[in-house]
């Protein structure tokens, strides 16, 4: 973890960034494209009533229609997405912001660690939720929040929790977290959209003459649909899994203390399950597939177990053995001045 140079990682997540941003719209007019395909099919848009391959130009033809709709639909997405894209995932998640009063030890904690980077302080954020997780959001300086589950200031102690805060401010530092709010938030309804070409086949009907070249056209229209949501999970991956690694790495960094970020991920293991959309989850602390299942050759998060070996290999932390047997589910003793995070 200590090669990777953190101002090329920023720099990387500001592309990946505006290569989100760029393919926005390109995808748009895409599925668009595939959706026009599908009417054609269906008799709603009235074809050539020639060859297969005069019903693609013509539809082809319509994009000089499709793409300024297809500009403009991203940009008043982009504008909801810009200004109301905490509220959406707040929705999303069951989040909700906390102030001082109501959280006193935790919001200084996290206000300590920003002091020590010269950064202003994010807004906290609490889910209600037993399960153990967390995530940053937004877009800019004064638009930041770190949000935490309930479940998680119950099971950590004050040095866990530290870390845990310390791995998600990382993520502002190295700008990660404008990244992964694109790919949730912005370039997340690719998906919606996808979904609804494919599935709107099933329940659309012809209001007109039937094309002679329907099956064609609806299948191509399918298949157009099915690689626009493919490539919407091409930009979840694009979201690198050493982000999480250099997190952790950044944890060490501002903590000083490995011990307890090793400490708080065998606590997360296996009790970091909370409810969002998949493009949400991206986002979390920890977001593991069901074991076996095909949405581990998607994994955003690389295991907990890899993340813990890199921590005990570079950082030089420990993982005790006793404390793994159990799997992260034996409070480990506090160190030191170190007592749960009382939230009221």
């Amino acid at each position: 973890m200590r090669a990777v140079g953190l101002s090329t990682h920023i720099w990387a997540n500001n592309t990946r960034s505006l290569l989100l941003l760029a393919g926005f719209p390109v995808l748009l007019v895409l599925l668009l494209y595939g959706a026009q395909l599908i009417l054609m099919g269906f008799g709603l848009i009235q074809g050539t009533g020639r060859g297969l391959e005069d019903d693609l130009v013509l539809a082809g033809s319509m994009l000089g229609f499709t793409i300024p709709a297809a500009l403009v639909i991203a940009a008043i997405w982009f504008v909801i997405a810009y200004l109301g894209n905490q509220v959406m995932i707040d929705v999303m998640t069951g989040a909700r912001k906390v102030e001082r009063r109501e959280a006193p030890e935790l919001y200084n904690m996290l206000e300590n660690l920003c002091i020590s980077r010269g950064m202003a302080t994010p807004a906290l954020r609490i889910i209600d939720s037993p399960t153990l997780n967390a995530f940053a959001s937004g877009l800019h300086e004064g638009r930041y929040s770190v949000t935490v589950t309930r479940g998680l200031i119950d099971a950590l102690d004050r040095d866990e929790m530290e870390a845990v805060l310390a791995h998600e401010l990382t993520h502002v530092i190295n700008k990660d977290v404008r990244t992964m709010v694109i790919a949730s938030i912005f370039a997340g309804i690719i998906s919606v959209i996808a979904e609804l070409v494919f599935r709107g086949q099933f329940h659309v009907r012809g209001g007109g003459k039937g094309n002679k070249n329907a099956g064609p056209l609806i299948l191509i229209g399918i298949a157009i649909a099915g690689v626009g949501a493919f490539l919407a999970v091409v930009i979840r991956l694009m979201l690198s899994r050493t982000r999480e690694y250099v997190a952790d790495a950044g944890s060490v960094e501002l903590t000083k203390n490995p011990d307890a970020m090793i400490r708080a991920l065998r606590k997360v293991s296996g009790r970091s399950k909370l409810a969002a959309p998949d493009e949400v989850q991206g986002m979390f602390l920890d977001n593991q597939p069901d074991a076996g299942g095909i949405d581990a050759i998607f994994a955003t998060h690389p295991s907990i177990e890899d993340r813990i070996a890199a921590l005990v290999k570079f950082a030089g932390g420990r993982d005790e053995p006793e404390y793994a047997a159990a799997g992260g589910a034996v409070t480990a003793v506090p160190q030191a001045g170190s007592t749960s995070v009382p939230v009221s």
